[in-house]
Order: C-alpha cells, then sequence, then structure tokens
C-alpha cells in the first residue's frame, strides 16, 4: 500500500474526503435511519480532523459479504478520477460498514489503495504495520463470524416457526398474509382463488379433470388467477399446485428436511384429497397439453364416425361473410371424409338425446328411500370407524418411533435415507387416518344437499349439457357414455353404451318395480357393524 503512505506525507489541508455507508437490512432502508446515523458520524469525524467533504456514497439493502455494490463501485470511480496531488480519504462508520466478509474486506482494501485513496473511520485507527494489519483483520473476522452467527440465528428462527405450523414464504395462490391475534402473520384463505383452487384440486382427484391440461384451461377462465406474461397459465404452475401439501394444511420444506408438518393455517382440501392427487399424478400417465383442445368443440375427442368408427374432430371454416363450426371425418378412406357436419347439428342431436335419459318420478322415490336408508346406516357407522383409524394411527406412530431409534443407531447415509424415506410414507398415512379419525359423525353437507346435486345430474343430463359451459359438457359426457359414441351424417347417433348408474335407473321402470330392503331376500340377520335387523 505504497500509495497510502505517500500520501500521509500530504498537509491535512489538502484532504479531500467522501463518505461510504452502508445498511443490508431492507427494514433500516425503510426507517430510513441507518445510513443516515453513519452519515452525520463520518462527517462529523472528517470536521473534526479538518477534511473537506466533497462528496457521500452509500449502498441500502446490499449484504456485507457482496463486493461489486452499486455505491461501492461508484465511489471507487470517483475516486479514480480526482486530482493525484491531493491527499483523498474514504470514510467509514465501522469496519463491519466497509465489509461483513474477511475475503471482501481484504479486496475492497486493496481496491481502495490501487485508486490512490486512504481508509479512516473514528472507530477503528488503521494503520500499514503488521500489528495494526493484524487487528484489521481480526476485527473483519469478528465482523463476519457476527454475519455467519446473525444468519444461523434467523434460520433457526425461521425453522422454529415453521416447526410451530406457521408458513414463511410467499403464499400459494388461494392463500393471503394476514395478522391473525395469537398468532401473528400467517396465511389466511384468499377469495375468490381459494375456492378455485379447491375445485380444481378436487376435481383431480376425483377424476373431473382427467389431466393436467384440463386444470390448465379450467384455471384460465378465471381471471383472478395468475399467469405468465403471455396470458396463460403455464403448465408448471399447474404441476406445482397439485403438488403442494399446503392446500391439505401441511408444511413441507425440503431444503430443512421438514416433511408433511401440521399447519396453523386453514386447509382447502382434506389430506386425502391431497394423497388422492398425489396418486394420480405418480401412478397415471398424463396427456400433454394439445393447443387444438379449446372451448368450442366439446365433442372432439368423445365423438366417432358412423360409417368407419375413426375419430371426428372439429374446426371453423370460414365462409364470406364470417366463419362456420363443424365437425368432420379424418379417416381419409371413409366416405365421409371431409364431409361437415355443423356443430349446431350434431350437438343439438347430442342434446336430445341427454334429454330423453330422464329416469320416472316413481322411479326416484324409491331411489330416494333406498339411499336414505343406506345413509343412516353409513352415520351409525362413523365412530366405530373413527376408533379404527385411530387404533391404525397409533401403530403407525410406534412403528416411526422404532425408525426414529434406528436412524439414531446407525452411521451409515443410505440406510438413513432409507430409514427417513420410510418415516415421510408412515408420516402421511398417520395424518390421513388422523384426519379420518376427527371427523364428526355429523356429515358437513346434509343428506337433502348430496341428493340434491346427484339428482340435478341424474334427472336430466340434459340440462347440464345446454348450459353451455366446456367443463360440465366433457364430465356430462364422461358420466352418461363410458365409451365414444358414433354419429352418421344421415342417422344421428347411433345407439350408445350407457353408464351402469343411467342404464340402470332407465332400465327400471314398470309398475312392478319395488324397492327391496337392506336386508334383501335372505333371512333376517344380525348387521355388522350397525349391530340392528336387517328386518
Amino acid at each position: 500500500m505504497s500509495a497510502t503512505t505517500v500520501s500521509r506525507s500530504r498537509s491535512a489541508t489538502s484532504v479531500k474526503a467522501v463518505t461510504y455507508a452502508r445498511v443490508s437490512s431492507a427494514a433500516q432502508v425503510r426507517r430510513g435511519h441507518g445510513v443516515d446515523s453513519q452519515e452525520a458520524r463520518c462527517r462529523d469525524f472528517a470536521k473534526a480532523k479538518g477534511y473537506e467533504v466533497v462528496e457521500s456514497f452509500r449502498d441500502e439493502g446490499v449484504s456485507g459479504g457482496l463486493i461489486d455494490r452499486p455505491g461501492m463501485l461508484s465511489m471507487l470511480s470517483f475516486l479514480a478520477k480526482q486530482d493525484g496531488a491531493e491527499r483523498r480519504v474514504v470514510i467509514i462508520d465501522d469496519i463491519s460498514r466497509l465489509a461483513r466478509d474477511l475475503h471482501a474486506h481484504i479486496q475492497l482494501r486493496q481496491r481502495i489503495a490501487d485508486v490512490g485513496a486512504e481508509l479512516e473511520s473514528p472507530s477503528v485507527e488503521f494503520g500499514e504495520d503488521s500489528d495494526s494489519i493484524l487487528v484489521e483483520n481480526l476485527l473483519a473476522s469478528v465482523s463476519q463470524h457476527q454475519r455467519q452467527k446473525n444468519a444461523e440465528q434467523v434460520l433457526n428462527r425461521m425453522k422454529a416457526r415453521v416447526l410451530a405450523g406457521y408458513w414463511l414464504f410467499y403464499p400459494a395462490w388461494g392463500y393471503r398474509y394476514e395478522n391473525v391475534s395469537g398468532h401473528g402473520k400467517m396465511l389466511v384463505p384468499d377469495e375468490p382463488n381459494a375456492s378455485i383452487v379447491k375445485e380444481a384440486l378436487e376435481g383431480y382427484a376425483s377424476g373431473r379433470f382427467q389431466s393436467q391440461s384440463e386444470v390448465k384451461r379450467f384455471l384460465e377462465r378465471h381471471a383472478s388467477i395468475p399467469r405468465a406474461k403471455w396470458g396463460e397459465v403455464r403448465v408448471s404452475q399447474v404441476n406445482d399446485m397439485l403438488r403442494r401439501p399446503l392446500y391439505a394444511g401441511l408444511l413441507s420444506v425440503p431444503k430443512w428436511n421438514l416433511h408433511l408438518l401440521p399447519g396453523k393455517h386453514e386447509p382447502l382440501i382434506s389430506v386425502q384429497t391431497f394423497q388422492a392427487v398425489q396418486d394420480r399424478l405418480d401412478g397415471v400417465a398424463v396427456a400433454p397439453y394439445r393447443p387444438d383442445l379449446n372451448l368450442d368443440f366439446p365433442l372432439r375427442g368423445v365423438v366417432n364416425c358412423g360409417e368407419c368408427g375413426g375419430a371426428m374432430t372439429g374446426a371453423w371454416s370460414k365462409g364470406r361473410s364470417k366463419r362456420y363450426a363443424y365437425y368432420w371425418c379424418q379417416n381419409r378412406k371413409c366416405s365421409m371424409h371431409r364431409k361437415n357436419i355443423r356443430k349446431e347439428t350434431i350437438e343439438g342431436d347430442l342434446s336430445q338425446l341427454l334429454n330423453s335419459l330422464t329416469p320416472t318420478r316413481e322411479l326416484f322415490a324409491a331411489v330416494r328411500a333406498m339411499l336414505t336408508d343406506l345413509w343412516q346406516a353409513r352415520i351409525d357407522s362413523v365412530d366405530e370407524r373413527a376408533a379404527e383409524a385411530n387404533v391404525k394411527a397409533g401403530q403407525l406412530d410406534r412403528k416411526i418411533g422404532q425408525l426414529m431409534d434406528r436412524v439414531l443407531a446407525t452411521d451409515s447415509p443410505t440406510l438413513i435415507a432409507a430409514y427417513e424415506d420410510q418415516i415421510k410414507m408412515l408420516e402421511s398415512q398417520k395424518l390421513a387416518l388422523l384426519e379420518k379419525a376427527a371427523k364428526k359423525a355429523k356429515p358437513a353437507r346434509s343428506f337433502e344437499e348430496l341428493y340434491r346435486t346427484a339428482v340435478t345430474f341424474l334427472s336430466n343430463p340434459g340440462r347440464l349439457w345446454d348450459t353451455g359451459d366446456y367443463d360440465l359438457q366433457r364430465l356430462v359426457l364422461r358420466l352418461v357414455f363410458p365409451e365414444r359414441v358414433e354419429y352418421s351424417k344421415s342417422e344421428g347417433y347411433r345407439t350408445a353404451g350407457i353408464a351402469e348408474p343411467m342404464r340402470l335407473l332407465m332400465g327400471l321402470k314398470g309398475p312392478k318395480n319395488e324397492m327391496v330392503e337392506l336386508g334383501g331376500i335372505e333371512p333376517p340377520t344380525s348387521c355388522m357393524p350397525c349391530k340392528r335387523s336387517t328386518n
């Protein structure tokens, strides 16, 4: 540092000083006191030394472990342009303001010397002798240790917060942060996105949405759901949503080795629903997103040509004054290839077919009575199922304890990883059982509500088709027709196979149909688990 030694021979009256201040905390930047107080102390020091402060530099919200900082780079550039005949000094409030990393401190000290400036501070005296350099490096090491210790303490507090059941990171779709009495800042459902995400997750778990692409299209129908710059929901965002245990009230932070911890926030779905989603994601091949599937042609992929049995497709055709929608056969060898069928014709014929599937009022009365009896029998067995779930959860808890003992007893990384994988699986099963056991005998929705929902579809599936809602139309097609249906341009829809529930309701007609009691036609016996006579 020869430049520094030479500069000390110059008179104090020619010293030009700059101040440098830095804070790493965003909170300090918002409060506006950190850098201001540092700069004021540096100016007081310069005044006492008789230095002229010609410029001030600062870095706000920048880590002390970084070397290339905007304020620091501007200061070095400014100093390099100054007259070399004058002595130049950089004043910092404390050694930790220059850097909180020994490597960064040494490099910045050298850069300041390279532009012909010296480093001074009201808190520490910098020198060029070996003892001064040792003290300086020790102070820089202590500052680095404090930074690392602070980071460890922050991390430990964050882990403790997660272990206590609170999410700390960016909120997932359907949640927002809110200060809650007794909890502090925590996740709460954010409507309408909470209901939209809930419907998407439950729809995928139940099979209403057959692929992630269908979930994607469902989400894109709602303007409140965030999307990419090009106006679409990314497939990766859909997959991330389906994989998040957060929606089931569970917390997982893999980088901290924390998995499926019970959270304090309100879940949007049950653990069983979440597990059903994971089973589908892991066990069922998902069809890739097809851009040619759109809301205009709900029968695409459902209807086959009545002449050759090949798949029919649909598209828009441009006329002289407007566009027209058609379906046609794709088989080049078929006599109906490229012979268009108007969209309103083929979809209108399907509406008539669906509206014809209407069971009699008398049949619904019999079905209602049967379902009421089954509903009551199921409620009567809830307590026994809950007790059984508690017993199984206890057994899993003991197995988890045994695996934890094995983890502590071994030094093999391979065995530890295997045991931890088993523990994660058992914890997931235990949570599902505890959730099942915690359910009350009284269902969340009454029989009347659930019955009305089912009857709305069974009484007239054509009514749901006629809504024009793409998702409802696809759902109706899956529930009514187990296989593709065939359509002939001249004959209309061929005899289609009807799904078992609809076929049963359509077949049970006539005055001789009567409901059979739960006991069936066998002699009365004691029914398990409700322990009541079936007569």
